[in-house]
Parts: C-alpha cells; structure tokens; sequence
C-alpha cells in the first residue's frame, strides 16, 4: 500500500516539474537576463563610459552597464584578449575598463545541454511509469492476447469431495480422473490412457462448479479456471490467441486441469452463425478443437468443462478424443437432498426437533443450490427472531420462501375473497387426498405469498421418474379441485384459477402428442419442434399432421379435461360436508399443515377429527405457495431426455397455487 502510494506520488512530482520546467522555458526574457551580443557593442559601450567592469571567463565576456542591470556577452576570437580588442579600436589603455580574470567552468556546457534536454527526459519517464503501472494492473490495454483463467494451487484451502453430497456417480468418475493425474503408472502399466476431457452435463444449480472446485483441491495438480464467455473479446483473434495462452501455460505446469464454465458461450454448432459461417466466436471454438486433440497430443492436460444445454455443443467437441466423458449431475432425488441438507446444515445450530428426513421429503425438484438457499434462509430467519439455534418453524417458512416467496403481510382480502380462496385451496386438497395416485397434500395456506393468494403443498411419498396414465388423470383431477370448489359453493368460479387451467390443459396436450395417452389416437406423437442453435430455444413447431387429426387432438384434449373436471366435482359433492369443515379451520387459523391437516382429510363425515396434539404458538409461517408457473410447475412435465422418463421441474414440483387474482 505505501509502496504503490510513493510511486503514485513519484509520478505525480515528476509531472509538477515537467509543467513548471515547461512553463519557464516559455516565458519572456526579462532584464536580468543575459544578452549575447558581438564584440562592437563592448566596444561602443566603453566609449560612452558606460561599463566599469567587464569578466572574461574562457573566451566569454561578459559585463553591464551603468544604468542598467541587463548583462551582455560577447565571445573573443582565438588569440585575442580584451585589452587588445579595445587597443585596436583606438581606446586608450586608461580609458579601458577593469578587467576580471574568471577561472572557466568546462561544466556549464554541458549543465546547460541537460536543462535543454530536461523536457523531454520527464516526458519519457513519465511515459515509462504509465506503461509500468498498465502492465502491474492487468490492463487490458497491452494484454489482450493473454489467458484470463484463473491458476489455483494445491497449497491453497479448497473444497474437496467432503463438501459435495446428492451426486455420487459423478464424483465416482471425477475420482477417476483425479487417480489418472496422481498415479499415472497403476494405468499405463495396463495401456490406459488419461481422458481428454471431461464434461459436466445437468440443470442450473446441480453443482457442476462446485464438484470442479473439488476436483481442484483433492487433485494436488495445478487447476486453470476461466469461464468461456471470458475468451471473446470485440476484436478479432483476440479469442484463438487466449485459447493458445491458456494452454500454453498449461503445457508448462503439467500435469494439470483446466476447467472452462459455460463452454456454450463459445462450443456451439458452427455455421449456425446468424451474421456468417466464420466470426470470432467459431475461431475460438476452432482453436479450442486443435488444442485439445491436434498434432500435440503428448501433454498431460485434462480439459473439464459445464454446461447445461449439451444439446447445441458442436459435434466435434464431444467426439472421443476430445471430451471422452461426459459426467450428468441431475437434480437429487430424496436420499440426495438428505445428504445436501447435512452438508449446509454442517456448523449451524440446529434445534433437536429439526427433522431432515421431512426437509428432504418437501423438497422434491430441488437443486443443490436451491437446499443451499433453503438452509441460508432458516438461519436468517432464525437470526430475525433472535433464536440462538434453528427451528423447525423456520425450515418450513424457509421452504415457503423458497418456493413461493416472501409473506405479503400488506395485502389484505375481503371477506368473501378470503372464503373463495380457502374453497379453492381445500378443494384442491381434498380431491388429491381422496383420489389415490395423487400425491397427499402437506400443508394449505390462504396467507398471501409473491403472486398468489394462497397455495397448498404436496409430500410426495417418493420421487417419481415415470408416470403412469392413471396419475395423470388424477393430477389433473387435483389440479381443477379449486375451481370446482368455487363453482360448487358460489355457483361460478372466479380468475383464480387462470393458472390451474393452463398447467391443465398443458398436460393434457402433452399426453395426447407427446406420451401416445389418447385412446382414440393411440400411441403416437404429434408435432416436431425446431429450434435455431445459435438462439438455443424453440422457436416453432412443425405439424406433421393434418387438420383433421388437429381436431381430434382437440377433441381428445378436452374430454381428458372434462373427465378431470366430473372426477374433481364427484370427489367435492360426496365431501361436502368435510370441505365446508376444512373451510372454517383454514379461515380460523390460516395455515394448517402436517398431522392436524391429515386428522381434518381422515375424520369421518360428521365427526371431529382427533387432532395431534397443540404445539407452542409460532410466527405465522408463509404457507407453501401454488406455484407461478412459469417454470415446469408442479405437475408440470418436463421434455424427458432419450432413454429416461419426463421430469418434474424444479422446486415448484409439488405446489398448487392460486394466480394473481387471488
């Protein structure tokens, strides 16, 4: 600090003199100053009296007049002397002036060359120290060309395979690798070779950066990271020339590991350009192809990279050869999201009665990422409330946040909205709980979160991969309970379920085209999606089918929801009596959830139902929120991947929630 301080003060000195020398080379002669004039003015001068002493130093003469402080000097020729300058202009010797012998100063010559020179000497150094204090700081300016990645050490305290849970397959084959760079001998000796290339393949928020942080600091090799948006720049080849830097220093401390994040941002489909066949981002890609299997191949470099869209990677970039594996992280499945919950959970205080079982239960679709905000979220509630260890309470409101959003305290419904509301909540309940391939509902709420008005929230008994025709029906079933509800007891249904609608008539599209559910079409697939690389997203979908086959689909589609709809209505009107009790326990409490929700579903017609007993009051705790919708939704199915069954998507997997207007 006080390095970088005196040599910014140094700069800031060197510049103050370069103006002030600058300044008075410029300015005018003044009269003090020194006149060079020939050997006629002293002559003259002496004459008119006007000079009473004259110096000679060297050859130079110098001397001042009477009136006046202005100095001259005037050079003598070889051989002569003043006196006899003055004898051969008539002067006589008594009217000559005194003459002062001055020893000369061979150094003024050159004293005089340097102040001269002094200008430009500064702005030399000046630009010296600029170009000096560019390079110290990384400036783009001079390195345009150089690698951005970033080289961890095995000295420096990283995270190791200890802090990642819920991907036990892929940390098998990083393993492997690891085993490769330590002990390259166990697989020579039986003609292995070590993989080029390694990449990590699954949703956002799965860990594929942080299992590479951790395939750093268990390897004890040099790691390069850097991200591949980092290696295009506005100028052309700025990117090829990073990728040779990159692995030019990575050639000189092999063995090592590279590992490229978003490798998308560069490896997509070449000649999928919008604006031509070969731009920066292709040369990029190019030299990325040579480096990792060109004519060198005898560096001992293992390139890893992330992405979660493999699907617009070129095709010569996943070739054997290249990146020889590819590791998929996929969302964790319960015993996955136990495991994750214990690491986070890791040096928290956490109260006895936390339950990681039942977290790990609610979270179906959760990410690592997602589990990791959840447990952030607990302890900040905890925090707010001035706990020292965290609850249960907050685990649960951590969920509902997660999921849904925070409380909305300030939003407050009429009487009869709040009525309507608790209806189509219940129904949604109690038709998922009558029917028997829904999934049990968990927990209801009419408290406002984010958009929503109120939701209910499902506990899976398992988490599902595949999923039958039977449970869709029922799903759908569960998903239009709210609206029947209100159409049961108000005699018309309000906007609320706008959102209900829309996921159900998504799904039933889906098993119509997508999943051969439809008897009357059988079991064939309608519609091919196109989608452009470079964009990477869908932006049509071609019919292959005629008119006549899109009514039938239409068809189709709507007696599936009019199947769902009477299946809904039977379950409600046969229930009457336990909905209208559920209705008046929501609107006394608000939230009900877990054992005292499962008593109320259970009771008998007419009776009370036995309630668990009462726990100490809590903060009320935003309820578990019916999802936006805007990502797959609960019972939203995800586009499956070949050779595995659709997918719930993300954390709203298993919530049902009301939309805006609620």
């Amino acid at each position: 600090m006080n390095g970088r301080w005196l040599r910014q003060g140094f700069l800031y000195l060197l510049v103050l003199v370069a103006i002030v020398v600058v300044i008075y080379s410029f300015l005018p002669q003044g009269q003090s100053r020194t006149q060079d004039v020939g050997l006629a003015t002293l002559v003259q001068d002496v004459r008119q009296g006007q000079v009473g002493e004259v110096t000679v130093s060297g050859s130079t003469v110098t001397w001042k007049r009477f009136d006046s402080d202005q100095q001259f000097r005037a050079r003598l020729e070889q051989g002569d002397t003043v006196r006899k300058v003055l004898q051969d202009a008539g002067i006589p010797l008594e009217q000559q002036p005194v003459v002062k012998m001055e020893q000369g100063r061979p150094w003024e010559s050159l004293l005089n060359f340097f102040i001269q020179l002094l200008p430009v000497i500064l702005i030399v150094g000046i630009l010296f120290l600029f170009l000096r204090q560019a390079q110290g700081t990384n400036s783009q300016a001079l390195n345009f060309g150089r690698s951005r990645a970033r080289l961890i050490n095995s000295s420096r305290p990283t995270i190791t395979f200890a802090d990642v849970a819920g991907v036990d397959e892929a940390k098998e084959e990083l393993k492997e690798v690891v085993e490769f760079l330590k002990y390259p001998e166990k697989f020579a000796s039986l003609g292995a070779r070590v993989p080029k290339g390694v990449l990590l393949v699954g949703p956002p928020g799965t860990g594929k950066t942080l299992l590479a942080k951790a395939v750093a600091g268990e390897a004890g090799v040099p790691f390069f990271s850097i991200s591949g948006s980092e290696f295009v720049e506005m100028f052309v080849g700025v990117g090829a020339a990073r990728v040779r830097d990159l692995f030019d220093q990575a050639k000189r401390n092999s063995p090592c590991i590279i590992f490229i994040d978003e490798i998308d941002a560069v490896g997509r489909h070449r000649g999928a350009g919008l604006g031509g066949s070969h731009d920066e981002r292709e040369q990029t890609l190019n030299q990325i192809l040579v480096e990792m299997d060109g004519f060198d191949t005898s560096t001992n470099v293992i390139v890893m990279a992330a992405t979660n869209r493999p699907d617009i990677l070129d095709p010569a970039l996943l070739r054997p050869g290249r990146f020889d594996r590819s590791v998929v992280l996929d969302r964790p499945d319960v015993k996955g999201r136990r495991a994750i919950l214990e690491v986070h959970a890791r040096g928290k205080p956490l109260d006895k009665g936390v339950d990681l079982d039942v977290l790990a239960k609610q979270t179906p679709g959760f990410s690592g990422a997602d589990l990791a905000n959840l447990v952030n979220e607990a302890a900040i509630l905890a925090a707010r409330r001035g706990k020292r260890r965290i609850g249960m309470a907050e685990f649960n409101e951590a969920v509902d946040r997660v999921i849904a959003g925070p409380e909305r305290k300030s939003r407050v419904m009429g009487p009869k909205e709040r009525q309507i509301v608790a209806y189509h909540e219940a129904g949604h309940a109690l038709v998922a709980h009558v029917l028997p391939n829904a999934d049990p509902p968990y927990k209801i709420s009419i408290v406002a979160r984010g958009m929503a008005g109120g939701f209910t929230r499902f506990l899976p008994e398992e988490d599902r991969h595949l999923y039958t025709k039977s449970q869709f029906k029922d799903m759908l079933a569960s998903m239009l309970g709210g609206l029947v509800a209100e159409e049961l007891v108000f005699g018309e249904f309000t906007t609320g379920p706008q959102d209900d609608l829309e996921r159900a008539t998504r799904l039933a599209r889906q098993m119509v085209t997508q999943f051969g559910m439809s008897e009357r079409l059988g079991p064939r697939t309608f519609g091919r999606k196109e989608e452009l690389i470079f964009l990477g997203k869908e932006i049509a979908e071609q019919r292959n089918y005629s008119e006549k086959i899109a009514e039938e689909i239409d068809e189709e589609v709507r007696q599936i929801i009019d199947h769902a709809y009477h299946t809904a209505k039977k379950v409600l009107m046969e229930n009457r009596a336990k909905l209208d009790h559920l209705v008046q326990v929501l609107l006394e409490k608000e939230t009900v959830e877990g054992e005292e929700l499962k008593a109320l579903l259970e009771a008998p017609p007419g009776e009370e139902p036995a309630l668990p007993p009462a726990t100490p009051p809590q903060a009320p705790r935003p309820e578990g929120e019916k999802e936006r919708e805007k990502a797959p939704t609960p019972q939203t199915i995800v586009q499956p991947r070949p050779g595995l069954a659709f997918e719930g998507g993300g954390p709203m997997a298993s919530v049902l929630q009301d939309g805006p207007d609620h």
